[in-house]
């Protein structure tokens, strides 16, 4: 079912990319949101189905699972999808990275038992988190319009390419018949949201306005992940020689 969701979505993701991305915010560090109000309809309906759904399975699962199996089954998840990670490597030209990743992929497949146990990291090999958005950031592709997705949230025009790869990169894609991938597939969605619902919580409780606050949040994780955790520092050139002006006692 998802793969016939994703090939009808990807004409659909061009076009996306096309529209999102023709245009830029008129300021720097501004979030480009022309469809606001038709996210916001979106995130309120994600928002309803976690709070009658998702969130109430998520915490019916955690009652049942002790905290290191939950964390054992994100690791196993983790790493079958970790071969896109090593393509995006690649494609990015990290190339020592990408052997790397090979390595732990295989260390973690093997030693760490299908990767339910992460021991390439106890041998030096750390995880990383690469994707084809943060390919496409790091080959100077503008993150475009931001956008919500039913079910999978936060997103952008940029970013949701990483959907089709992310899916032909997965070993989970090819692990039976189409009713055993899209079972792992829930399995996998449920223990993340099982992971996060402290910091749902917290984010619920403290955010005047969550979706401003979840928009916020997802644009500079994700510019942080395309620079590698070091951005260019982001300014206005109006509002610097206007605060030049202000400081030396002009106009």
């Amino acid at each position: 079912m998802r793969r016939t969701l994703i090939r009808l979505l990807g004409p659909l993701l061009i076009a996306l990319v096309a529209s999102g991305c023709a245009q830029t915010p008129q300021r720097p560090g501004e979030i480009y949101d022309p469809w606001e109000p038709a996210n916001r309809g979106v995130y309120e309906f994600n928002d309803t189905l976690d709070d009658y759904v998702v969130g109430p399975v998520a915490r019916g699962y955690s009652a049942v699972t002790p905290a290191f199996f939950r964390r054992g089954v994100d690791n196993f998840f983790s790493n079958l999808a970790y071969p896109g990670v090593a393509l995006n490597d690649f494609l990015q030209g990290k190339v020592r990275q990408g052997f790397q990743d090979i390595l732990r992929f295989g260390v973690n497949s093997t030693l760490g038992i299908a990767g339910v146990f992460d021991a390439a990291s106890t041998m030096g090999l750390p995880a990383n988190n690469e994707d084809f958005g943060q390919t496409l950031g790091a080959w100077g592709a503008e993150p475009g319009a931001y956008l919500v997705l039913p079910a999978f949230g936060s997103s952008n025009a940029r970013d949701v390419t990483s959907y089709p790869v992310s899916w032909y990169t997965n070993v989970t894609t090819y692990v039976g018949d189409p009713v055993t991938v899209t079972a792992l597939y829930v399995v996998n969605y449920i223990n993340k949201r099982a992971l996060l619902d402290k910091a749902v919580r917290i984010r619920e409780e403290a955010a005047l306005d969550p979706y401003a606050f979840t928009r916020s949040a997802y644009m500079q994780y994700r510019r942080n992940l395309v620079y590698d955790g070091n951005p260019p520092m982001e300014y206005d050139s109006d509002d610097f020689f206007e605060q030049m002006q202000q400081d030396s006692g002009g106009g």
